[in-house]
């Protein structure tokens, strides 16, 4: 089953190497691999855990490595008429979208902890080349600078702790020997900060709105949809090794997480730009898979799992929109995009789609994610529980204050009139991203 997967990479990048079909080849090999992927997460058999020395198969693996082709596969249709459809540049282009997504779906499978820190670091190379080749601003160095600083030296005693584990368990395979490591929960601490700064939590999270507001539409949406990711999948594989359950450090990454998450959703409402903006409110929503983690409980760990899967699809969803708004009107200021009701009433309608989906309005899938981490949090504590109350509330309410501020008002004069092919661009986009996050939420209501 694994393997069909992995040599359809392989056909992708037969596909790419072709100058015929390099840019479209790749965009629909990528939505076949998807549609293979869906058949045999819904086949009558499951999708069973099949673990061995190199390689990971469960529900947590499978589903991110459908999310990295989906997301690959939109990001690459989505910079069709930036980059271009022909010439070196969008060869190129192709090329580290290619590179960045097999290194993703290999993060996401392997069972070794040393080969997963190498690709946990290398999935940085292709995000910069990304942002530093094909972002709109000179800024772009600095995002780039501060990302790589944050990211690398956080991910340093996360390579010490695995040395260690190596050294006293001679093996460094997740079944194999590697169990609770007790070196003390200011190791444990120090070693989780490269997930804690990958998904991010707020203190951590500096270089992300940078990254964010300098990059592409393709690097924005690779990296809020599935680089995140990566942080809340490392924190749930390594969880038991760390050792942090019970201790008094978990409470103070709760207060970390949680109130950081509250005080990055009341930033949201002091943003100008767009796009910052979205990058906040993913800080808000990833706090939130941080709690669903460290309560340690089935229904929280399921939570963090469809909020990973909810946030990617919509996250990205909302990058593509603000990207398709800076075409028109030239800028992402809060306060200069106004009428878009009347400008692309199409493109509107989009953004009433992924807002309502970002307030986790029913049925969406984050309805179902944020239920399940309130409730897996309230059962370590009504604190924190409150705390992920008032992130809920918030994340409704900034949600209805950028369609309202978007769409709403009286239009600029230098914006020029709707488009149809890109409100066509945009129905498609919105009709893949949205047709996962409902469809899947109707499907696990015919279960309860």
């Amino acid at each position: 089953m694994f393997s069909l997967l992995m040599i359809s990479v392989f056909v992708v990048s037969v596909g790419v190497a072709s100058l015929s079909v390099f840019w479209w080849g790749f965009v629909w090999a990528c939505v076949v691999m998807f549609v293979v992927s869906l058949e045999m997460w819904f086949s009558p058999f499951g999708l069973v855990s099949c673990w061995s020395d190199f390689l990971v198969v469960d529900n947590f693996s499978f589903s991110l490595v459908s999310l990295t082709i989906l997301i690959s596969s939109l990001s690459t249709l989505a910079s069709v008429r930036d980059i271009g459809k022909g010439g070196n540049k969008s060869k190129s282009f192709v090329f580290v979208v290619l590179v960045l997504t097999m290194v993703l779906i290999f993060s996401f499978s392997v069972g070794s902890l040393l080969i997963f820190y190498v690709l946990f670091e290398f999935s940085l190379i292709p995000i910069l080349l990304i942002i530093l080749g094909w972002g709109y601003q000179p800024e772009r160095l600095q995002a780039g600078k501060y990302m790589m600083l944050y990211t690398v030296s956080a991910s340093l005693p996360l390579l010490v702790l695995i040395v260690l584990v190596l050294g006293e368990e001679g093996s460094v395979f997740w079944g194999l020997g590697c169990g609770e490591f007790s070196h003390g929960w200011l190791v444990s601490i120090c070693a989780s900060l490269a997930f804690l700064v990958k998904l991010p939590i707020y203190g951590f999270h500096l270089w992300l709105p940078k990254a964010h507001v300098e990059a592409p539409v393709a690097g924005s949406m690779i990296l809020a949809g599935v680089l995140l990711k990566l942080g809340g999948y490392g924190l749930i594989r390594f969880f038991y090794m760390l050792s942090l359950f019970g201790s008094l450090s978990i409470s103070v990454v709760f207060c970390l997480g949680l109130g950081g998450g509250v005080v990055a959703s009341m930033v949201c409402f002091v943003q100008s730009d767009v796009k910052a903006l979205v990058a906040y409110s993913s800080v808000g929503h990833m706090s939130l898979v941080l709690g669903g983690v460290y309560s340690n409980t089935d229904w929280g760990w399921l939570g963090c799992l469809i909020m990973m899967v909810a946030h990617g699809l919509c996250s990205s969803g909302m990058f593509f929109l603000a990207s398709e708004t800076y075409k028109g009107y030239h800028t992402r200021s809060l306060y200069l995009i106004k009428g878009g009701l009347v400008v692309v009433p199409g493109v509107a309608l989009c953004w009433f789609l992924m807002c309502a989906i970002n307030m986790a309005a029913p049925p969406s899938l984050n309805l179902w994610g944020e239920l399940m981490l309130g409730i897996s949090v309230l059962s370590y504590s009504s604190i924190f529980a409150f705390f992920t109350g008032v992130m809920t509330f918030l994340s409704g309410l900034y949600s209805w204050y950028v369609y309202s501020f978007t769409q709403h008002g009286q239009c600029p004069f230098w914006v020029r009139g709707s488009v149809m092919l890109e409100e066509f661009i945009c129905y498609v986009m919105c009709f893949m991203l949205v047709v996962p996050l409902w469809g899947v939420s109707v499907f696990l209501m015919s279960f309860c």
